[in-house]
């Protein structure tokens, strides 16, 4: 596919689709890329009382759209998605005799290399914002909600590098090595939750989300083919969610809340894992009806154009949401004085979401073309130097996940440079 990425050429790779390839494994991706990309937009309550401005978010003022997380938390269905495709590439890549150090080199670079021009983006706008005087506190509220998307990237790019090892771990342990990740994800929660450690809880963005993944093995190696094992494995996740709710100490929402004493999200807990099992076993039971639609060329020509771009689309959605913001603020506040929950504000909020939509698509044309990097032909580098990069990468994107990349002491530069640094380091393989 080419850089330059047109409609014809869209359509192109559509009818060139091979009839082995499972269509549902894109046409998910896409749809929970769009779930999210909507649901952030949707979540900004943003408005302006007696001339201050007032950030806050749906989830903190609306209890009742708590509950609706079970549903549109779909982050444990980009896991199960990535579990089927990262099976499936590693198995290629050791049928051609490719390395591991080869394989991983070529997922960090096709992961990280769409991270780049966001990271050094952001690292000019507050360096020169916060040179002109804007306050820290601002800019920091700002880098925080516009680098939400990197903790995803950076728990990805940690699953998708020990795939090999958790791939070894169910061929030989089937079911029994979910079941082990189950039980040791609650452990590390029990853990941490007791002793108040909330650090021990983050160890939990690896065994959590990897069982995930490998609920994308079973699914991939027919383990969940049958119409009984999906079910069940829904109502596992739903009786482990009601479990975890009505006796253990975990919110009902699935997105983190503000202020909240615990959280699902962050650090990732069991719960994330249940909702997946619960998610997975519900959309999987639609696998063949789904399969069928696919087969019209509208929908998937359309499910292949948002894959073509998925990453460009997910990283910069939430910059251009607080672009717009800041241009409305720039104008007087254009468009926040009415009151979030209201008949009016409900109203508007299509308009929000077009035009947010309209400005990602010119974001998109931009910068989509960093998602296709050339295939680096060289000789496979030393395992430690891709495992290097991966650190690199992990460590960077999950400090600006949670703290932006500013400080009350200024623009904290090397944060994003991290992760950049981790790319640089994927070039000085030899050739």
């Amino acid at each position: 596919m080419s850089a330059t990425m047109t409609s014809m050429s869209i359509q192109d790779l559509a009818d060139g689709t091979p009839a082995t390839r499972n269509r549902v494994v894109d046409f998910l991706r896409a749809l929970a890329i769009t779930v999210v990309v909507v649901g952030h937009w949707l979540m900004a309550a943003v408005v302006i009382r007696d001339g201050e401005v007032e950030p806050n978010a749906l989830l903190n003022i609306a209890d009742w759209t708590h509950p609706l997380t079970w549903i549109f938390q779909v982050m444990p269905i980009f896991f199960l998605v990535g579990g089927y495709a990262n099976a499936l590439s590693w198995r290629s890549a050791s049928t051609r005799g490719q390395t591991y150090a080869g394989w991983l080199r070529a997922r960090l670079q096709r992961l990280g290399g769409p991270v780049v021009p966001l990271l050094v983006t952001w690292l000019v706008l507050a360096s020169s914002a916060y040179a002109l005087g804007i306050p820290g506190s601002t800019l920091r509220l700002a880098s925080q909600v516009a680098l939400v998307p990197t903790w995803f990237l950076a728990a990805y790019v940690l699953v998708v590098a020990v795939a090999p090892v958790t791939l070894w771990l169910w061929k030989r342990l089937g079911w029994w090595s979910i079941a082990g990740g189950i039980a040791l994800s609650l452990a590390i929660d029990i853990a941490s939750i007791s002793t108040g450690q909330i650090l021990i809880g983050f160890v939990n963005y690896l065994v959590a989300w990897a069982t995930v993944h490998q609920i994308g093995y079973a699914w991939l190696d027919g383990a969940l083919a049958s119409r009984l094992r999906r079910v069940g494995l829904a109502l596992a996740g739903l009786a482990g969610l009601l479990l975890a709710f009505g006796v253990g100490p975990y919110p009902v929402s699935m997105i983190g809340i503000d202020g909240a004493e615990l959280n699902n999200s962050m650090p990732t807990r069991v719960t994330m894992l249940l909702l997946g099992m619960m998610q997975g076993g519900v959309i999987l039971l639609a696998e063949k009806p789904l399969a069928r639609w696919l087969q019209n060329r509208r929908a998937w020509v359309a499910t292949v154009a948002v894959n073509a771009r998925i990453m460009t689309l997910y990283l910069w959605h939430l910059t251009v949401m607080v672009l717009v913001l800041g241009v409305s603020l720039l104008l007087g506040g254009v468009g926040l004085g009415l009151v979030p929950l209201t008949g009016a504000w409900w109203a508007t909020r299509p308009l929000w979401i077009a035009l947010l939509a309209v400005v990602v698509l010119g974001f998109v044309a931009l910068l989509g073309r960093f998602e296709n990097p050339r295939r680096d032909e060289r000789p496979a580098p030393p395992t430690w130097l891709a495992i290097t990069a991966g650190v690199l990468t992990c460590g960077g994107l999950a400090v600006m996940a949670k703290f932006g990349i500013v400080s009350e002491a200024g623009v904290q530069w090397w944060w994003p440079l991290l992760p950049i640094a981790g790319q640089a380091l994927l070039r000085l393989s030899p050739r």
